[in-house]
This record gives structure tokens, C-alpha cells and sequence, in this order.
């Protein structure tokens, strides 16, 4: 069993697509209209082309905004990203304006670090351990 497809509820597509792709550097993968506002938008690492899809997905449900409002509040990510360098991303994302909720912080093998992902959730990145 594999993991093939996860994803993030969004406020926006549009502003989400931007910013999971402009700024994150994610590349899309598939972007099909879905009734009159909603598409099936998705995304994946360009170092994965092939790899876990990560939908962009409308927060339009009703359980949605507390779920999420609640995580914000309590500070905990919706999801965690690796990449190779905290501290490097982390000074790589802030000079593209991405807001920090925590710097990056050490905890034994890993190093983590939370964004503001602008559409409504708090994202993790963090070292894989060796």
C-alpha cells in the first residue's frame, strides 16, 4: 500500500495554486474543472513527478473553518513537508514573505519549522532524520 494522494483544504484555489507552486515550488499536475468554481487541482514534487499528489482542495464543507480554525489556534500543522535544510528554506521562504508561526527549532535528529500557508492552514517543514 502506498500513499497516492493526500490534501489541504484551501480558501482559494487560485491563490493557493500560486503559492503552493510560485512560492513552495511544488509543479502541477492536474487541474480539472469541477462544477462552476471547483477544480480538481493537484500538485507534486518536482523531484517527484510520479510521487504523492497533494490536492489543493475548496473548504467549502461545513466542518471545515472549525477544524482548521481550531488547529491555527492550537498551532498544530495540517501537514509537514521534508526538505533537505530547515534553516535554509526557512531563510529562503521569509525572503519571499512567507510567514513563520515557529522558527526553525531542533528536536533531537530533526529540525521543524511552521508557516502560514495563506489559505488557511499551518504548514511544517522538517529535516528527515538519518
Amino acid at each position: 500500500m502506498k500513499i497516492h494522494l493526500t490534501s489541504v483544504f484551501v480558501d482559494d484555489q487560485a491563490k493557493a495554486e500560486r503559492f503552493y507552486t510560485e512560492i513552495l515550488g511544488f509543479v502541477k499536475k492536474h487541474d480539472v474543472p469541477i462544477g462552476e468554481k471547483n477544480r480538481w487541482l493537484t500538485v507534486v514534487s518536482p523531484d517527484e513527478p510520479g510521487g504523492t499528489e497533494l490536492l489543493l482542495e475548496p473548504a467549502g464543507h461545513p466542518a471545515v473553518k472549525p477544524y482548521r480554525d481550531t488547529l491555527v489556534a492550537d498551532g498544530i500543522p495540517l501537514a509537514q513537508f521534508a526538505v533537505d535544510d530547515v534553516k535554509a528554506e526557512y531563510e529562503r521562504l521569509r525572503a519571499l514573505g512567507v510567514v513563520f508561526t515557529q522558527e526553525p527549532v531542533e528536536m533531537g535528529p530533526v529540525t521543524t519549522a511552521v508557516f502560514d500557508d495563506t489559505c488557511g492552514n499551518l504548514i511544517q517543514i522538517a529535516t528527515k532524520p538519518e
